[in-house]
């Protein structure tokens, strides 16, 4: 109870009504604290940056073709394979199952405060990235760190070392309770017990519950399947992740794009519907501030966890990769939020919209899957099939990228001590292994909480360092014959 009560007081500090702004007619707006940090820092990188998401655009798939410049010749990642690694971490449950959480909790509305959350963090990742190369440093076996507690260090000064520790402390959190494992093998195994056990036929009795043995098996082969990759370290992760997320991303497009596709008429009115609702515009008059405000919340906190956005985890990626340009890598890493949240989120969003299975009283993956069964030209077992193996592969790598992540925070706390960094490897297949057994509710709650405590530090190096995202992107855009 201790445990659950702190659980519960910290996220309601974070994502909870922390200002009250009463208004005309005795209504009063409720504000969580991260939507009033996310979503003014990515405006006012957005206006620092001059609306560099709109106007350099067409530049960001350019930049990833870029021959890199660079003078490390121990640089862990290319261009492509970094922008893999990261985008591997958000394809997963922020996309499948991630927006259902929004969708169930906010209504359709929340897929559009997602598009804003997206809109926005698209400059709030071109800054962060930016600055990770841009105050990444060169470790003594030679591989390149980097991340946004080198960018505190470095940037803001020694005497600011705390805050970076700090931010590197609920980075190992993250990885460890929270987006890395807890939320991602979770999903997978709902996802195989959906297909194979919806009913619960075959059970055991476990931990004073009874859980599928579909769980438990999927449950065990995921933990070891992390485990022969983790142990190899970030080279053989970005291999597995180089081959599986391509082909994975394409494949589940092109099965959305089905949906879509088959169900062209319907499209406007879903968009009609998410707009509306995003508005108060489908409430009664008293509850319409109250729809728009949860749409809000649910649709920002969503949005954060699919696209990571001023999280501060990308960065960490972005700072491997193989260039010597700040700007380059800050627009590569901007192509990767477009990707996953304006256009994998929408696909996804439209679909379950389309389907009207976000408020039926269904839960997490099964959302997603009975929308798959209702909208698809194909029989619903195979479109239960279908939607499995795209989470079960999604979610994988995103195990393996956060494992990443995670271990380049213990890396910078533990000073660069390798023993250290190995034995938190088995504390994260361990991790990994207890998922499954865990509640929906309490996996996603956790998770919202680390994303909170990881973002903060983050963010006020954000503010801190603009100055040098101006300056740095107007060398990149000089050298590139752009006017700034």
């Amino acid at each position: 109870n201790t445990i659950i009560n702190l659980i519960e007081k910290t996220y309601y500090f974070l994502w909870g009504d922390w200002i009250h702004l009463p208004l005309p007619g005795g209504t009063t707006i409720n504000l969580p604290l991260l939507v009033l940090l996310l979503v003014p820092t990515g405006i006012f990188c957005t206006i620092r940056t001059r609306f560099l998401q709109i106007r350099m655009l067409p530049d960001m798939l350019r930049a990833l073709l870029e021959k890199a410049e660079t003078g490390h010749k121990g640089g862990s990642l290319s261009a492509l394979q970094a922008l893999i690694v990261s985008t591997a971490t958000r394809v997963g449950m922020g996309n499948l199952v991630g927006i259902v959480a929004a969708l169930s909790a906010g209504g359709a509305g929340a897929l559009f405060w997602m598009w804003v959350a997206a809109f926005v963090g698209m400059a709030t990742k071109y800054s962060e990235c930016l600055l990770a190369v841009k105050y990444r440093t060169v470790a003594e076996d030679g591989h390149i760190v980097g991340g946004p507690f080198y960018y505190i260090e470095k940037g803001m000064g020694t005497k600011w070392r705390w805050l970076a520790k700090i931010f590197a402390f609920f980075g190992v959190c993250v990885g460890l309770f929270g987006i890395g494992t807890f939320t991602q093998i979770n999903g997978i195994t709902n996802a195989v017990q959906t297909f194979f056990d919806p009913d619960k036929t075959w059970t055991v009795h476990m931990f004073g519950m009874d859980y599928s043995w579909t769980v438990v098996i999927a449950g065990v082969l995921l933990s070891i399947c992390v485990a022969l990759v983790v142990i190899g370290g970030i080279k053989r992760i970005s291999s597995v992740s180089q081959v599986v997320v391509p082909f994975m991303a394409v494949a589940y497009v092109v099965v959305v794009l089905i949906i879509l596709l088959t169900h062209l008429g319907e499209i406007p009115g879903a968009f009609r519907t998410i707009i509306e609702s995003a508005f108060g515009l489908r409430a009664a008059a008293g509850g319409a501030l109250g729809a728009v405000l949860m749409a809000m919340q649910k649709g920002i906190a969503r949005g954060i966890f699919s696209n990571e956005a001023g999280l501060g985890s990308a960065p960490i990626a972005a700072a491997a990769a193989l260039t010597d340009s700040p700007g380059q890598r800050g627009l590569i890493s901007m192509l990767g939020t477009f990707i996953d949240t304006i256009v994998i989120c929408t696909m996804t969003g439209l679909s379950i919209v389309i389907a009207g299975t976000w408020n039926i009283g269904l839960e997490g993956v099964a959302v997603t899957t009975k929308a798959f069964q209702m909208t698809l030209p194909f029989p619903e077992q195979f479109s239960s099939f279908i939607l499995m193996i795209c989470l079960v592969f999604f979610a994988f790598t995103t195990i393996l990228g956060w494992d990443y992540y995670s271990e380049k925070c213990l890396e910078y706390l533990s000073n660069g001590n390798q023993k250290v960094v190995k034995g938190y490897r088995w504390l994260y297949i361990l991790a990994v292994f207890i998922g499954p057994y865990m509640t929906v509710s309490a996996v996603w709650t956790i998770a919202d909480i680390f994303n909170g405590l990881m973002a903060i530090p983050n963010l006020i190096a954000l503010v801190a360092l603009s100055g040098v995202v101006v300056s740095e992107t107007k060398i990149y855009l000089k050298r590139i014959g752009k006017v700034s």
